[in-house]
C-alpha cells in the first residue's frame, strides 16, 4: 500500500539492503517494527518491496521523530541483529520530501 503522507515538507528514511540467506526470525521482527515505529510519534506510514533489494521507506514529520525512532530501545536491538544476522549489506538515507505527486485510479 502506498503510504498516505501530509503536505510536505516531510521526510523519508530509506533503508535498502540485501538479506542473508533464510529467515532466521527476521521476517517476525520486521513486522513488530513496524507497529513498534506505527506507535512513534512523528511517524507518518511505510512503504516496503523487496526481490533481489529490499527497500523500505518509513515517513516521518521531522528529523527529531528520526532521531527518537533510531533510539528506540526495541529498534537499536533490530538493528544489531540485522547488522550481525539478516543483512549482507545494507544502506540508510534520510531526504527531505520538498513536493509529492499522486495518481490515484479508483
Amino acid at each position: 500500500m502506498i503510504a498516505k503522507t501530509p503536505k510536505p515538507p516531510y521526510y523519508a528514511v530509506i533503508f535498502s539492503s540485501i538479506r542473508t540467506d533464510g529467515d532466521n526470525g527476521y521476517s517476525e521482527m520486521a513486522n513488530k517494527m513496524v507497529e513498534l515505529a506505527q506507535q512513534q510519534e512523528g511517524f507518518l506510514g511505510v512503504e516496503s518491496a523487496s526481490n533481489e533489494i529490499g527497500i523500505t521507506v518509513s515517513y516521518w514529520r521531522d528529523l527529531d521523530s528520526i532521531k527518537k525512532w533510531k533510539e528506540n530501545a526495541e529498534h537499536s536491538i533490530a538493528r544489531e541483529k540485522g547488522r550481525n544476522e539478516w543483512y549482507k549489506s545494507f544502506k540508510t538515507r534520510i531526504a527531505k520530501v520538498e513536493r509529492d505527486y499522486k495518481n490515484e485510479k479508483e
